[in-house]
């Protein structure tokens, strides 16, 4: 696997989410895939875990200031990631977590871009699944009780079922599994900041 150049610090990265979003949820939301990301890097891309996880950081840069227009969702923020000194093949990356409702975008071809696909909007679901838990932390949580809340469509109702599945298969896993390793990340980084403690 070849270097990955982002072009921008995760310092940097960091600051221009800040800039765009002001909702501690949306903050915690591009975080918490950050780590996910990163989890992820270290066992497919080592070499590349910055990039991984700055992608992961930036997914949704402006989804807060323009989430009315899920068409050009990725389009407003490919401007502010330039204008940071952000590289093509970072903007490129984050494009393709939304090239399902936007045919037009480069769609997941790497690994790290089907990693982000398929895990984007689990996380979402596995996050609003854990807050209902008495001990609302991820650490107790496992697959059966998130196959429960993903067969249960009225339960986080924003999280796009079909999206999880497409980018599965594009993995070439089987959901339990895609499941299991994502619950897997998150338990990876819950005790170093409990995300779900910090949004209840």
């Amino acid at each position: 696997m070849s270097k990955l150049d982002s072009g921008i610090s995760r310092e940097a990265a960091f600051e221009l989410l800040s800039q765009h979003n002001k909702e501690e949820f949306h903050i915690e939301h591009g975080k918490t895939v950050e780590q996910t990301m990163r989890y992820f890097a270290r066992e497919f891309d080592p070499e590349n875990e910055d990039f991984w996880g700055i992608v992961g950081l930036l997914h949704d840069l402006d989804w807060e200031e323009h989430g009315d227009e899920p068409m050009m969702h990725t389009i407003y923020a490919a401007d502010d990631i330039r204008a940071a000194g952000g590289s093509e093949e970072l903007i490129r990356a984050i494009q393709t977590h939304t090239s399902d409702f936007n045919t037009e975008l480069p769609h997941p071809e790497l690994q790290m871009e089907k990693i982000l696909f398929a895990t984007e909007e689990l996380t979402g679901l596995i996050g609003a699944a854990v807050i209902m838990r008495p001990s609302k932390s991820i650490m107790d949580f496992n697959v059966k009780s998130l196959k429960k809340k993903f067969k249960d469509k009225r339960f986080a109702a924003g999280v796009d079922r079909d999206v999880i599945t497409s980018g599965a298969e594009m993995l070439g896993w089987e959901l339990d599994y895609l499941f299991a390793r994502t619950i897997e990340a998150m338990q990876s980084f819950a005790p170093d900041r409990d995300t779900f403690q910090a949004t209840e």
